[in-house]
């Protein structure tokens, strides 16, 4: 018989948190008992769970007595200080966070790239950046095979990326705009309808931003190279779900399109859709709603002998965060 398991959703009420509740549902995960947890101001409210309301109750440092599984989708100072509650607790944590990604002891995990990494026991594995997360699926076959060397990459990121107020932000500005009005601008230092802005979370000494920092680092350690040279510009754009980003690759050894392809034909988690002569690409609205991630415009870069250019789509609050912790608690239930 399975075993079920007492599982914690922290940050329930968020868009994350929301998903990795349908995520639960939808894969069947073994669940014995289930608590949603989020802020004061939540208490009171309910989410459905398989058909019946269950009360979000506050998070508190003792919300994790008794419980196995953490999950957890709330922000980083929120994470840092409950995180290791849930841990000695007895807990196994699956952080999505920023807050425990680089630390060199917490696991960092991509399921298709590096389940080895899940450990059994509580403790807490990080859930990587999700614009990273779909980048590294698509791009651990290609290095197995003939080892990545260098990595350019742009991502068009959707506004779900920030939250539930900038879904309600560009639908607005997108309303104000078609009655004429002035648009109100409140979530980003721009109008985000019909704009892009190269911009996400605060810019560095650098000159990059955080966000495109996050890429380069969490890349390197996810796929246990350091020397990949890697450079990101990430742009925020007017899609509400889906993340799409142009990925450029240098490899070690030459690797043709058609090897590429035939590649991640069966790579786990991956679909490819590539046939230029019948506009066969994905794109955003391709992926909202599914949890693989879709590759196209598979080409040889005619810059560079060993260079190939690939176009990478996700749903970036599936695959991007929720899926990703389900599938992590998953394979540790197992373990």
């Amino acid at each position: 018989m399975e075993r079920l398991w007492n599982v914690a959703v922290a940050g329930a009420t968020g868009a994350v948190g929301n998903q990795m509740i349908r995520c639960l549902e939808e894969r069947d995960f073994p669940v014995k008992n289930i608590r949603f947890l989020a802020s004061a101001r939540s208490v009171g409210k309910t989410l459905p769970y398989k058909g019946k309301p269950v009360a979000v109750e506050e998070l508190k440092e003792d919300s994790f007595n008794d419980f196995e599984i953490a999950l957890f989708s709330a922000g980083a100072s929120t994470s840092l200080r409950f995180a290791p509650l849930a841990a000695r607790a007895g807990c196994v944590v699956i952080d999505n966070s920023s807050a425990f990604r680089m630390e060199p002891k917490i696991p960092l995990v991509v399921p298709e790239c590096n389940p080895q990494r899940i450990v059994a026991g509580p403790g807490i594995i990080a859930n990587p950046n999700c614009s990273t997360i779909q980048m590294v699926v698509a791009l651990k076959p290609i290095h197995d095979q003939v080892r990545i060397k260098r990595i350019i990459v742009s991502t068009y990121q959707a506004v779900s990326g920030t939250g539930q107020k900038a879904i309600v932000e560009l639908r607005n500005q997108i309303a104000d705009l078609a009655a004429g009005k002035e648009p109100e601008i409140k979530v980003y230092p721009y109008q985000i309808a019909y704009n892009c802005l190269p911009h996400i979370d605060v810019f560095l000494e650098n000159d990059y931003t955080k966000e495109e920092m996050k890429m380069v680092n969490e890349t390197r350690k996810i796929l246990e190279d350091d020397t990949i040279r890697i450079s990101a510009t990430t742009v925020r754009v007017p899609v509400f779900y889906g993340h799409s980003e142009a990925v450029y690759i240098e490899t070690e050894k030459k690797i043709t399109p058609q090897e590429v392809k035939d590649l991640l034909r069966t790579a786990p988690g991956v679909v490819v859709m590539d046939d230029v002569a019948k506009k066969v690409y994905p794109t955003a609205l391709v992926s909202e709603g599914k949890d693989e991630v879709f590759v196209g415009r598979i080409r040889e870069d005619i810059s560079h002998e060993k260079g190939i250019v690939l176009w990478v789509v996700s749903d970036n609050i599936r695959k991007g965060a929720a899926t990703n912790a389900v599938q992590i608690a998953e394979i540790w239930t197992k373990r």
